[in-house]
């Protein structure tokens, strides 16, 4: 008989997906990063408990290009600083990504609240384009021109913060009390370039970062870098308090309320 595909796999199968895993060689992007100050209400205002603002309202935005063998990915991130237990780090609002499988992985083992979209990196001499884009709209868009090299990091350690959870399948709440996941990436820069330029945020009903406005560019540059990361669950929060900002994450927030019709079996 035929193997039936959606069969259970042999540990052997198991062992040997886990061994490629753990064996991939480190893979480079090129990205641009745009840091900007915003207003401290508005930080504050979408940080689920309990998460807390740092001294600075900044506001980052990640722009990538992936060059993977026959599979290039786009992938981008828009996020704010936030602080947890002594940790200060990033708490990304939308994470969007041009391929499938990028999503679901981070979405299903880390929390991470990645969507379908659009991501642009473009260059040409020393005029550099970067966009987050999804149903048709930039939201946001980082243009300027490469004004000279900077010196390279020391490999570095970068923390993000995501909240795990499932909907509950009576539309209620949460199947379980959700929990709050420390990311933890290591960061190798071979490249990194500063870019004059500005951040131009466009309204969007489905990723309403323009409520961040740009105050003051911190930053822009493109460079070149690998990370891996390994999260962990440091606590489970109260579902109750984070029930509120769960919006953030569906373009349709009705969506996680849909309980089941009555009568249905």
């Amino acid at each position: 008989m035929a193997r039936i595909r959606y069969a259970a796999r042999t540990e052997a199968e198991i062992a040997a997906a886990r061994t490629a895993s753990g064996q991939l060689p480190d893979i480079w992007s090129t990205g641009v990063v745009a840091v900007w100050e915003t207003d401290p209400d508005a930080v504050a205002a979408v940080l689920p408990p309990p998460l807390e603002p740092t001294a600075r309202p900044l506001v980052r935005a990640n722009i990538s290009k992936v060059d993977l063998p026959g599979y290039p990915l786009g992938a981008g991130s828009v996020a704010v600083a936030a602080e947890h237990g002594g940790v200060e780090g990033w708490y990304p609002l939308v994470m969007p990504m041009t391929h499938e499988r990028a999503l679901i992985g981070g979405r299903e083992v880390f929390g991470e609240p990645k969507k379908l979209g659009e991501v642009e990196v473009e260059r040409d001499g020393l005029a550099v384009r970067a966009a987050l884009a999804r149903h048709g709209i930039a939201f946001v868009e980082v243009r300027g021109a490469v004004s000279g090299p900077l010196p390279l990091p020391e490999p570095a350690q970068k923390t993000d913060f995501y909240f795990k959870f499932l909907p509950a399948v009576d539309g209620s709440g949460f199947d379980a009390d959700p929990v709050l996941v420390h990311c933890v990436r290591n960061e190798k820069v071979r490249k990194l370039e500063q870019i004059t330029g500005d951040v131009v945020l466009r309204e969007s009903m489905y990723d309403p970062i323009a409520d961040l406005p740009v105050r003051t560019v911190v930053g822009i540059t493109i460079g070149e870098k690998t990370t891996d990361q390994k999260g962990r669950v440091v606590e489970r929060v109260s579902a109750q308090a984070l029930m509120p900002y769960i919006h953030q994450r569906y373009d349709d927030p009705q969506q996680i309320l849909d309980g089941p019709p009555e009568g249905s079996a």
